[in-house]
């Protein structure tokens, strides 16, 4: 179609590019002909796509269309069928969505980094370093975990998937039950430990302002159909209607930005 990019274009060319290989030599994850399905319903089918060092892919697309179980696929925590390939050397850190836990627990924010601390038999100069990444002062690890807000406790989160070094990092729309606020912050967060530490990040998010202001490449997963590509070849209102099947009402805030 002249004057704009179709869906269809966008994912010819992806599909030229996992054809070609994309000459680089810092591709950390490969993934192809991937699919998951539970019963006879098919999530994810036929997905292919590339992932470099200290990128950032921002994973879209309608609830339902396999955003959460692409990042246990690629941990490998459920069965699927096709090739994830990682780079060797890749550790990976993972900030859920939620967390299946009693808030109300009598844990401390030390205790808990301290447990998967010993788990890994780190040194506790590690943890200090990771509080400090993440500018945990001592009155927040002595803190209750049941007296945390939501986004002092996403950052709680953070820190613990950061112990171990990991250079990757899978985070599920980790400001989802955040106010604005809190979300701007946990992303800023987010982007500095990537450009500090040279992490790659593959992140979901309902959020297009963030995924278009961090984003190196956007993955859009919608109804078993897939196109990937920049942020600004994604993130118009064509392609946005044709991954939603309607424009997104918050597509407005990328043009605050």
């Amino acid at each position: 179609m002249r004057g704009g990019t179709s869906y269809e274009g966008v994912t010819e060319q992806a599909g030229r590019e996992v054809e070609q290989g994309i000459a680089m030599t810092d591709c950390l994850l490969s993934v192809r002909n991937l699919r998951v399905a539970f019963g006879n319903r098919v999530v994810l089918r036929d997905l292919s796509f590339d992932v470099y060092g200290g990128n950032c892919l921002a994973v879209i697309g309608p609830n339902g269309s396999g955003k959460t179980v692409l990042l246990k696929a690629l941990q490998h925590l459920i069965p699927y069928e096709g090739e994830i390939q990682w780079r060797q050397g890749a550790r990976l850190g993972y900030v859920p969505q939620s967390v299946a836990a009693d808030r109300q627990l009598p844990l401390k924010v030390r205790e808990l980094l301290e447990s998967k601390a010993r788990f890994l038999r780190l040194v506790h100069q590690e943890m200090e370093q990771v509080s400090s990444q993440v500018n945990l002062s001592a009155e927040f690890l002595s803190a209750g975990i049941g007296t945390l807000s939501g986004g002092q406790f996403q950052k709680a989160l953070i820190a613990f998937a950061l112990l171990g070094r990991p250079n990757v990092l899978l985070f599920d729309e980790p400001t989802a039950s955040l106010d604005e606020l809190s979300q701007e912050r946990i992303y800023e967060l987010v982007h500095e430990l990537q450009e500090r530490n040279g992490i790659t990040l593959i992140l979901v998010s309902h959020d297009l302002s963030v995924v278009y202001r961090y984003a190196t490449r956007v993955l859009c997963l919608s109804k078993g159909k897939t196109c990937t590509g920049p942020p600004k070849e994604i993130l118009t209102p064509k392609m946005l209607e044709e991954v939603y099947g309607g424009r997104p009402k918050f597509y407005g805030h990328i043009q605050e930005h």
